[in-house]
């Protein structure tokens, strides 16, 4: 099982929806008492489980695609491609060959190509083809491979090196993606619904992708590319958000705390004074989940759970259905908004929509007043071994994917026709901007991960319990390599400024060997607290390039990002954040 980007545990731990069974950790450790060898590739080794063996091969961040091209370099050239699954499932194996080759572009991608860019040996990739090719093969890639300059081009990578191999349609072989990256990825769950309401229509007929929120306001009115269309940013003046923190999870936030001001209004709905509460005109305290009832339901979890109110709503905290009901209801439109109904008839009427639902497919379940009491439903785990795309393999034309050609696309038509310059019709390796052999690399030379912390979930409950006990002199701590620490004078336990020309914030450094050299870890999540342009919590997303993966996918690039290290000889600043404001009795 080849992973890249490691299969860490810590995220393995939450899911979308509510979670009632965390199976990851043990499937992992089954596996590996099976016989599997797991392979960890990754710039960190914590990427993997401690008490699960694995190998780990250190990469140079974001050269994921480097390395696949080389393998798929070896097996090409060495013969070890299964043609009969090319001809049979793939379309543009030839246009992906010359470009491997250098056919195309006059570079072929030798591992000694690689070995430059990924800091991996040559004899080491080498091998590795050929064990892959010799045994059979689980390919994996974890969501944060996405997240950088040049996204997508792993995940396709690794798909067509998955199709070279002719494992994809087998059991337990093929490429998956998202392992590691959240609860129930793999999981073999009955193929049932879930408890949830169905989506209120775009009446404003516009979108945009998310990671570009702050283009959106600097630049209203302008074009741009996504995904094969030509559309607008919308002139927005007013922002309204429910669920969510964008001084959380968006990058440059220097950079996004001068576009959001240009808002003429900002509501939030915040049970807590976060920052994007602290940037708002309107707050409407909203209640936690500890203060009301409601159902946990998602696709990739076998539990159904009763989220029963443990505390009544505290101070002026107010559902978000009591809220834009109230609101609704100054517009008239109330009753057409709840239907008539509360939230304990919201929940009933959902619940037994999806009781009903189960009983037509032969799966009955308790009714709404048992599955209250119980506060579970469990539903069985599948009899038989899911297998993606078996169908497929097994009859291309009568199981025809949903492309251009049918089939598993090496080469695209569909994306070579957008003409993109970032992102062509067949995987390729682009010199990113920001990484270790990027010539920025002199000025900032630590390649900078913002990971997702092990003792929270993004910024929740980051001012209490594990979250503050992590921190070092209250600052987010950062993991350098003892070596790349000593070079700079560093300890354990020193305060630093971690800064490039985007912007800076202190950090605690914590010590370790077991990361690549010139590589600093920085979890995300520690509240954004601005103090003289100077973050002095340790938020990562001041450092972050806010630019899209490509014109095709326009995602967030944070994994892209450069930075130096000093250590902060001023005085200390104290970390506000976490206290709530000054605020006037009205």
């Amino acid at each position: 099982m080849l992973c890249f980007g490691g299969v860490p545990l810590r995220n393995g731990q939450i899911i979308n929806g509510g979670g009632g069974e965390h199976d990851m950790g043990p499937w992992l450790r089954h596996a590996a008492k099976a016989g599997v060898r797991l392979i960890n590739i990754s710039p960190v080794k914590a990427d993997m489980p401690e008490d699960v063996p694995a190998e780990w091969i250190p990469i140079r961040p974001t050269t994921d695609t480097a390395l696949m091209l080389a393998l798929a370099h070896v097996l090409i050239t060495e013969d070890r491609v299964d043609h009969a699954f090319l001809d049979r499932c793939t379309s543009g194996y030839d246009r992906l060959r010359a470009y491997v080759l250098g056919e195309t572009d006059g570079t072929p991608k030798t591992p000694d190509w690689a070995a430059a860019e990924t800091g991996i040996p040559v004899d080491r990739i080498v091998t590795l083809a050929r064990e892959v090719a010799g045994a059979p093969t689980m390919l994996t890639a974890a969501w944060s491979l996405q997240r950088a300059e040049y996204g997508e081009q792993p995940f396709w990578m690794l798909a067509a090196l998955a199709a070279l191999l002719g494992s994809i349609g087998k059991p337990g072989l093929g490429v998956g993606f998202g392992h590691g990256s959240i609860a129930g990825m793999g999981t073999i769950r009955g193929d049932f619904p879930t408890v949830g309401m169905s989506a209120f229509p775009n009446r404003a007929n516009s979108i945009i992708p998310v990671a570009r929120i702050t283009d959106m306001l600097e630049n209203p009115g302008a074009e741009y590319d996504y995904n094969g269309r030509r559309l607008r940013y919308p002139d927005t003046r007013l922002i309204y958000w429910a669920g969510g923190n964008p001084f959380h999870h968006h990058q440059d936030l220097n950079r996004f705390r001068r576009a959001w001001a240009r808002a003429e209004t900002i509501v939030v709905h915040e049970p807590r004074w976060t920052s994007a509460a602290r940037h708002a005109d309107i707050v409407l305290p909203a209640t936690t989940t500890l203060e009301r009832d409601d159902i946990a339901s998602s696709a990739r979890d076998r539990f159904v759970l009763a989220m029963k109110q443990v505390v009544p709503p505290q101070g002026q905290a107010r559902d978000d259905y009591a809220i834009c009901a109230d609101i609704l209801d100054a517009m008239g439109l109330r009753e057409r908004f709840t239907e008539q109904r509360d939230v304990d008839a919201w929940l009933r009427f959902l619940y037994g929509r999806w009781h009903d639902q189960m009983g037509r497919i032969g799966h009955p379940v308790p009714d709404f007043d048992a599955f209250w009491a119980e506060g579970r439903v469990e539903l069985p785990e599948r009899a038989d071994d899911v297998v993606p795309l078996a169908e497929f393999v097994r009859d291309p034309e009568r199981h025809r994917l949903n492309t251009g050609s049918g089939r598993i696309e090496l080469f695209s038509e569909t994306i070579a026709g957008f003409g993109y310059d970032d992102c062509p019709g067949h995987p390729t390796w682009f010199t990113p901007r920001e990484y270790l052999g990027a010539p920025r690399a002199a000025q900032y030379p630590l390649h900078l991960l913002t990971a997702q912390p092990a003792t929270r979930l993004h910024s929740q409950m980051d001012a209490v319990g594990v979250s503050r006990d992590s921190k070092v002199r209250g600052r987010e701590p950062i993991w350098l390599h003892a070596d790349d620490a000593a070079a700079r004078g560093l300890a354990d336990g020193d305060v630093v400024r971690v800064f490039n020309d985007r912007g800076a914030c202190l950090a605690g450094v914590r010590l370790t060997r077991d990361q690549l050299p010139g590589v600093a870890v920085l979890p995300t999540g520690a509240w954004y607290d601005p103090q003289d342009a100077l973050c002095v919590h340790g938020n990562p997303n001041v450092l972050t390039q806010d630019i899209g993966t490509s014109k095709l996918g326009q995602g967030p690039v944070a994994q892209s990002c450069l930075v130096e290290v000093e250590r902060f000889d001023g005085p200390l600043p104290q970390v506000t954040v976490h206290a709530p404001p000054a605020t006037t009795e009205g």
